[in-house]
């Protein structure tokens, strides 16, 4: 009988702890959704509410380019983490550097349309409940993509120096977690912003 269970257990593969990096961050990307989705559901709550203008459908344009290239650097991150898995290190600093001028891009149209509002349209955080709920959801999603951008320019900077290998793979697909989130993220952000929100 005790043989039985001692040659079950023989076969099986023993248990390894998953690893730290991962783990780390599914735990921070847990704790980001949940502030994510109070930004988005205060939103969603407070649309139309605003007692004077401008209202979305006035004010705001959908920022198709934008949110195309934002997407996009989900690909080209996926195909940067594959390309160091199978060590080809040159195409990794290929897909890296796609991604981080993707997500650059973004950013900057980002700040352009906020430029335009601000200047040309003169509505700020403080011009009415709509102002506030809008630069504070676009706002916390722009300073999540700062946050990836500085942690992608930093690896860039490293591969350039010959620094990031083959072994490395792991390390920067934790890193890619982050910026498919953030990807997702805009998914949801647009989706109400200049969605449901217009």
């Amino acid at each position: 009988m005790s043989a039985i269970p001692a040659a079950m257990a023989a076969n099986e593969a023993p248990w390894k702890l998953p690893s730290r990096g991962r783990v780390g961050m599914l735990s921070l990307i847990i704790a980001e959704s949940a502030i994510f989705t109070i930004f988005v559901a205060a939103y969603i709550l407070y649309i139309g509410k605003s007692i004077s203008g401008p209202t979305p459908r006035q004010i705001l344009s959908v920022p198709i380019f934008i949110t195309v290239c934002l997407l996009s650097s989900s690909l080209t991150m996926h195909w940067a983490v594959a390309a160091l898995r199978k060590g080809k290190t040159g195409s990794f600093a290929l897909f890296w550097f796609a991604t981080l001028a993707l997500g650059a891009i973004f950013l900057i149209g980002t700040g352009r349309e906020w430029h335009h509002l601000i200047s040309q349209e003169d509505f700020t955080i403080q011009t009415n409940l709509f102002g506030t709920t809008y630069y504070s959801l676009v706002g916390l999603h722009a300073s999540h993509v700062l946050v990836g951008l500085i942690a992608l320019a930093i690896v860039m900077i490293l591969a350039l120096l010959g620094k990031v290998k083959c072994e490395h793979w792991e390390r920067c697909e934790v890193l890619s977690l982050y910026w498919h989130f953030v990807d997702a993220v805009w998914v949801v952000v647009f989706t109400v912003v200049y969605g449901l929100g217009r």
